[in-house]
């Protein structure tokens, strides 16, 4: 088997992200990296798992700061668009409002596995060695089209390997970590990320995007119809009984605004909704959910803290403008996520990447 972690000079060839080929969804202009790392502290590994032509698989590590996450909570909360997945400590986030794990991406089969990894790397951290629960944040996307998923080729290695080796620079897009065997709108899809930079009153914030794309419907990009001129389109379940639209998206947003986590609910239902701008049929088959945190030590929630403390919040009526942000990097993420994804083989099945000549010809047809 072979397992590595990648930087985002790893990606082969020269396919180009979504602004290289003028894609600039949005009004909002992205951060130096254009990617959830644009929010200061947030960093992303990956570590990518294949063996002989049947495995194609891999992790996403996302970690909010580089402290220890238990004794520091950030703010947090989720989303669920459809709930056809597996989001391993969903409901904690939901009732506390905080996230205490890095925040970890995988396939389905693999959840187990590695909420099991993040817990064992939990308790490992210098100052928990008197925690005794440890709510791990899982997520999935079913890659078994490319990969021998029932074969459980990730490990715990694996995932604490992305965890330690989570970076602040540029991310990895494309088929690595847990984006390697994924398929998005019949192409081969994988992990994409955005950001965008927009201002509140007198304040500068950054929102960053990351997703694992895995899902179907009908392509659009930058407001053009792309998926029937390229002969991939949602269709009818097959004689089989299987869905081509079936599949799922999983999506972490990040900010450094100090948002309560019911306003971070609300910016993570904006990113689930921000999938539509690119097509996606929400199928019965695909689990849509988004984590949103905030990095800003405003409303992290210490564990040694048990007084009242001041805090500064950002009230929810000038926070419109991190909405776009958010709708404005999901939809540019889905699209790095396709077109930095190169052809794939595996499981007995080829995925072919997003045609990029073809695309630009289709772009500079129907626009105006």
């Amino acid at each position: 088997m072979l397992a590595f972690s990648l930087v985002a000079s790893a990606q082969d060839g020269d396919r180009p992200r979504a602004r290289e080929l003028g894609i600039r969804p949005g009004i909002y202009e992205p951060g130096p990296h254009n990617g959830i790392t644009d929010v200061a502290g947030v960093s992303v590994g990956h570590t990518t798992v294949v063996e002989g032509d049947r495995v194609r698989t891999g992790v996403t590590a996302i970690r909010p700061h580089g402290g220890n996450l238990f004794q520091d909570k950030v703010a947090g909360a989720v989303f669920v668009g459809n709930a056809f997945g597996k989001l391993a400590g969903s409901t904690q986030v939901q009732e506390l409002g905080t996230i205490e794990t890095p925040i970890v991406l995988s396939n389905t089969l693999a959840v187990g596995t590695a909420v099991d990894a993040v817990v064992r790397y939990t308790l490992a951290q210098p100052g928990n060695e008197d925690v005794r629960s440890v709510n791990a944040l899982v997520g999935e996307t079913n890659d078994g089209g490319l990969n021998d998923i029932r074969a459980l080729p990730v490990t715990g290695a694996h995932v604490r390997r992305a965890i330690e080796e989570a970076s602040t620079g540029p991310v990895a897009e494309g088929a690595v970590g847990a984006g390697t065997g994924t398929i998005c709108y019949g192409f081969k899809g994988g992990i994409g990320s955005a950001s965008r930079v927009v201002s509140v009153g007198a304040e500068r914030y950054t929102v960053g995007v990351l997703v694992q794309t895995n899902f179907g419907g009908v392509l659009t990009v930058d407001g053009v119809r792309i998926g029937d001129r390229l002969t991939r389109v949602a269709a009818a379940p097959r004689a089989d009984g299987v869905n081509p639209d079936d599949g799922s998206c999983m999506i972490v947003v990040a900010t450094d605004a100090p948002l309560t986590s019911r306003d971070l609910e609300r910016l993570a239902a904006r990113s689930v909704f921000g999938l539509a701008r690119t097509g996606s049929s929400y199928s019965h088959g695909s689990g849509d959910y988004a984590i949103a945190f905030s990095t800003s030590p405003e409303v992290r929630v210490r564990y040694v803290d048990r007084v009242p403390r001041a805090r500064t919040i950002l009230p929810s009526d000038p926070i419109s403008p991190l909405f776009q942000a958010a709708l404005e990097a999901t939809e540019e993420a889905v699209y790095n996520s396709m077109l930095r994804a190169t052809t794939t083989t595996g499981h007995g099945r080829t995925i072919n990447a997003l045609p990029i000549d073809r695309l630009k010809e289709l772009l500079k047809e129907r626009r105006p």
